[in-house]
């Protein structure tokens, strides 16, 4: 039998970033660009649109897509195979003029769009693989690069019909370390990797960190514990409801054992244990009509009593002084109709996920 979470959590997609960690201003810049032009990423002067060099506008595109802040789709012309760059109503909540934090400035957006980036759910799973596996199906808080390629392999390969070389996998896990490893305790690395971190912002939430001593040739890594001053109960209260909304659109419970330590949950991705989860709801349930932190039989469940995915951005929306109200704010259907391509992505992803499922089974029959 094989080990299929991977291949259901996330595409196959590996060293998309062209090695640069995602930096300051380059979602916005992103999005605001996508937003009038959709084919932005595929002109010849993207790179004088946006502002950087060619491999640049490359991440950029990769993590625009990588934090769910666009889907791609074919353009108008019927015969075209290149895939344009549509904005998620997501990105308008978050980076227009007008929207939650278009520049990025509070430390809950940056952990908001790490959610993004590992959250996965049917028509709408992650593009980063290797972070998933990094976060969310690593059973070690202490690392080598070497230790970290060779389990995301081993998941590759028991998760996809076709696995990419092993350099673009070490370019990820090179990708991973620099992206959240504070530009001070950086060891080792790609050329660059010091520049990188300098400018990226996702260091910030302090994830990883390197290890002080570390067996002598070799760079050492390790995740976090404790609890995180900078992560908004709210961005909490939010993951655990859109990840409950997975599984069901309507009132029902889950346990905070599953919100804290099941594979693709909140609690693996923010990296905090239980009793930080439990808190957390709690503060917010206090003042959240529909959410209540409960226990029955010596387990403890979050309970809502309507559509998990609606409460949960009323939650995030209160953080951000309900952005939703402001004038001419588009409703996601509204938005949808803006961008019909948004739901031809959508429908293609579905696709995509029945082919995987397909191709798992026969990879199960020749195991």
């Amino acid at each position: 039998m094989s080990d299929s979470r991977l291949a259901e959590a996330a595409h196959s997609s590996f060293a998309r970033h062209e090695t640069f960690a995602p930096r300051f201003g380059w979602l916005h810049k992103a999005y605001m660009q996508v937003k009038e032009r959709p084919d932005t990423f595929l002109a010849d002067d993207a790179p004088v649109l946006l502002g950087v060099g060619k491999n640049m506008a490359n991440s950029m595109r990769y993590w625009s897509r990588a934090f769910k802040l666009t889907r791609e789709f074919y353009g108008d012309d019927g015969n075209s195979r290149a895939m344009f760059s549509y904005p998620t109503w997501e990105a308008r909540w978050l980076l227009d003029e007008d929207g939650a934090d278009p520049y990025l400035e509070e430390h809950g957006s940056l952990w908001l769009l790490h959610w993004w980036l590992l959250c996965s759910r049917p028509g709408a799973k992650s593009w980063a693989p290797s972070w998933y596996v990094a976060f969310q199906l690593a059973p070690f808080a202490r690392f080598t690069a070497s230790d970290l390629t060779q389990l995301i392999v081993r998941h590759v390969n028991l998760s996809y019909a076709e696995a990419p070389v092993g350099a673009s996998i070490a370019k990820d896990v090179d990708c991973i370390t620099k992206m959240y490893v504070p530009a001070k305790r950086a060891k080792g690395g790609a050329p660059g990797a010091f520049e990188d971190l300098l400018a990226c912002p996702f260091r910030e939430l302090g994830l990883m960190e390197a290890v002080d001593h570390p067996v002598a040739g070799r760079s050492e890594w390790e995740f976090t514990t404790g609890s995180r001053i900078s992560l908004p109960d709210r961005v909490v209260a939010y993951a655990c409801l859109d990840y409950a909304a997975r599984t069901t659109r309507g009132a029902g419970s889950i346990s905070l054992a599953r919100l804290a330590n099941e594979h693709g949950a909140p609690g693996r991705a923010f990296r905090v244990r239980e009793p930080d989860v439990a808190a957390a709801l709690e503060r917010v349930a206090a003042t959240t009509p529909g959410l209540q932190v409960v226990e029955a039989v010596g387990q403890r469940s979050l309970a809502f009593t309507s559509d998990p995915f609606e409460l949960a951005w009323d939650v995030l929306d209160a953080q951000y002084d309900n952005v939703r109200n402001r004038p001419d704010f588009p409703t996601r259907e509204e938005w949808a109709l803006a961008y019909p391509k948004l739901a031809e992505a959508e429908a293609r992803e579905f696709k995509l996920q029945d082919a995987v499922e397909q191709q798992l089974t026969l990879i199960e029959e020749t195991q």
